[in-house]
């Protein structure tokens, strides 16, 4: 459940960049409000996660998804550049994740 916990919070992490970039420097208010909500979110699920988990490979897991996360809802929506390199780069980010997640703690 925590491991769960870590995933809902990196996809909330995407979220709050994207908004981030939206709110032009928080001069745009629903981007920021957003940006506000999905932060709050995402620190708060990693939070309760930690009580459970090492806080290495679960803050790894988390910066990596939002990070790659975040990448790609730029190159889908935002008009990001693509590239093969790009991908290849958020590939082996996601495969990280995964290694860090199964060298985890079990709960």
């Amino acid at each position: 459940m925590a491991w769960l916990l870590v995933v809902v919070a990196g996809l909330l992490e995407t979220g709050f960049a994207v908004c981030l970039k939206l709110s032009h420097g928080f001069t745009r208010l629903w981007p920021t409000v957003a940006f506000a909500a999905f932060a709050l979110g995402s620190f708060g699920l990693l939070t309760l996660s930690l009580k459970k988990l090492d806080v290495g490979p679960a803050y790894a897991v988390w910066t990596g998804i939002g990070a790659a996360g975040t990448a790609i809802y730029g190159m889908v929506f935002l008009g990001d550049l693509v590239s093969t390199l790009k991908i290849v780069s958020i590939t082996l980010v996601i495969v990280g994740v995964i290694g860090l997640q199964l060298s985890g703690s079990s709960q």
